[in-house]
């Protein structure tokens, strides 16, 4: 959902200037980091990446999905071959999962985290630094902003949000 707000940082500018009334849209998105990057131990890892990217953390919370909960997060991959196994691989450790912040969150998320599989992620990448292959590809990231307004409200209410 994109958020708008008055640029800061910025040094005086004359009162008829143009980009007096500049703004900055920023933009929501939800990052899950999955259970093989959990118990890696490099939650930390990934979070601190993701805030070198200028992502502004909103709400985080570490929980361990049930399998109800995977099977209707991932409800769009229903008729997938591979929705058993994600729903498997997603319940069988905690995960962490973050509702993140900034200026095109979305593709810039998505480009940070690399290819779905890690062993074709671009190198610096989540993805090629943390994971494995197309399963065990340790984070997931919203794939547009409408997804990302939804995925957010599946972990969190807006007041926890901050």
């Amino acid at each position: 959902m994109p958020v708008s707000r008055r640029s800061t940082g910025s040094p005086p500018r004359p009162a008829n200037s143009e980009t007096d009334d500049e703004e900055i849209r920023l933009e929501r998105t939800l990052t899950i980091f999955k259970p093989d990057s959990v118990s890696a131990g490099k939650a930390g890892a990934i979070l601190a990446h993701l805030e070198k990217e200028g992502f502004r953390v909103l709400g985080l919370r570490r929980t361990r999905l049930s399998p109800d909960q995977a099977r209707a997060f991932y409800a769009v991959h229903k008729e997938r071959p591979f929705y058993g196994a994600l729903v498997t691989f997603m319940t069988e450790g905690p995960v962490v999962v973050a509702a993140l912040e900034r200026e095109n969150a979305v593709a810039h998320l998505r480009k940070t985290m690399g290819a779905t599989d890690s062993r074709k992620a671009e190198p610096g990448t989540v993805r090629n630094l943390y994971g494995t292959d197309i399963e065990r590809n340790a984070i997931h990231g919203s794939d547009s902003p409408e997804n990302a307004a939804n995925e957010i409200a599946f972990f969190f209410r807006e007041a926890e949000l901050i």
